[in-house]
């Protein structure tokens, strides 16, 4: 593995989307007790359902702690393949590396800054040396080049891409204070730019109601095909949710995307009924610096749109609500070739995050 230091777009390299076809993805075994109940165990029998799922069409490579290697490796099926890593926590989307590839197929890995959604202004944990240090370890572990961006702050839930040179993001995460500070919008736009090999940067104004990681796009919009997203919406104009929707809809149907299509926006309807924590799930999670991590009564921002594609599937989180059938039938309309897998996701949410938010695609290479 060679550590780069030259720009990605310079030399022919650009981000695939979700949607294009992967060689596997990559996620991360939950282990941390202040962000997984009851020492994690509802979180890894969720995370081997996802695991599993995804592996019947592509490769899903687990990295675990070597602590819990032999309980990780008795849980996921033999086509899993379990890789000792250490970690701070399992969001693979933030922590993993962004892949590039160019026209030739050869794959790259992009390792961005990571201070745990923004650091000592707002961040949520620390330290995060660790999660700071998964980007090369993968890109060595898949024998791929690496580009060191770690000079700029960046999650992999921050950012979507349609794989045709427009990039999503949210101006409430991207320009938050506990990112990039010192750089405007204009220069933050330039640089998705030039590392994903992009020519048009959608900012978005917000994202999901209550999201702790200052909003980040991939629960609030997703790319579904070139020119067409879906968005996370509600009719409940008292919703604390229909006006940070309804911005962002409001903006999309102004936009086109960088080959000049106007977007197709399909709305995907947030649960009905909030998503809150009990109180019985909050005994269940250790302190943080002597302070509880999640509140009874607390709302988590939780989204359908915070789905993952793989080859053969579209894997949707579930919340026991009745807005979990109509999601699935609308990604269903987005992805008809696709079997749309439906998981229960509420010992996900939990933690913070989703689906989404766990995994980390790597695209196909020659």
């Amino acid at each position: 593995m060679r550590i780069l230091s030259t720009i990605p777009r310079t030399d022919g390299f650009y981000m695939p989307a979700e949607f294009s076809v992967h060689y596997g993805c990559i996620m991360i075994w939950p282990e941390r007790h202040d962000s997984w109940q009851n020492g994690a165990y509802a979180a890894r029998r969720a995370f081997v359902k996802i695991a599993s799922a995804i592996s019947r069409s592509e490769k899903l490579i687990m990295l675990v702690s070597s602590a819990q290697y032999e309980t990780a490796r008795a849980m996921l099926p033999p086509e899993v393949r379990v890789v000792e890593c250490s970690s701070d926590d399992a969001w693979a989307r933030d922590t993993a590396p962004t892949f590039v590839k160019n026209m030739d197929g050869e794959v790259r890995g992009i390792d961005w800054g990571f201070n745990a959604w923004g650091g000592l202004y707002d961040g949520l944990y620390f330290p995060w040396d660790r999660d700071n240090h998964i980007a090369r370890k993968v890109c060595d572990l898949m024998d791929v080049d690496c580009y060191d961006c770690r000079d700029f702050i960046l999650e992999g839930g921050s950012i979507h891409s349609d794989g045709e040179g427009t990039i999503m993001a949210t101006e409430s995460c991207l320009l938050s204070e506990g990112r990039n500070p010192n750089l405007t919008k204009a220069q933050i736009e330039e640089k998705l730019c030039l590392c994903l090999g992009a020519e048009k940067v959608i900012w978005l104004p917000r994202g999901i109601y209550g999201d702790e990681t200052n909003e980040h796009v991939d629960n609030i919009c997703a790319f579904t095909a070139p020119g067409e997203v879906v968005l996370a919406w509600t009719d409940d104009e008292n919703d604390p949710q229909y006006s940070l929707s309804k911005a962002c809809l409001d903006l999309l149907e102004r936009e086109s995307d960088a080959k000049g299509r106007k977007i197709k926006v399909r709305l995907l309807h947030i649960p009905k009924k909030p998503v809150c924590m009990t109180e019985e799930e909050c005994e269940g999670l250790d302190l943080m610096d002597g302070e509880p991590t999640r509140t009874p009564g607390e709302r988590l921002a939780a989204s359908y749109v915070n789905f993952y594609i793989a080859n053969g599937a579209v894997l949707v989180p579930q919340f026991g609500d009745e807005m979990d059938k109509p999601a699935l039938e609308t990604l269903g309309e987005c992805f008809p070739e696709r079997e749309i897998v439906p998981i229960p996701a509420r010992d996900i949410i939990i933690g913070g995050g989703n689906i989404h938010c766990i995994t980390q695609q790597i695209p196909m290479w020659r």
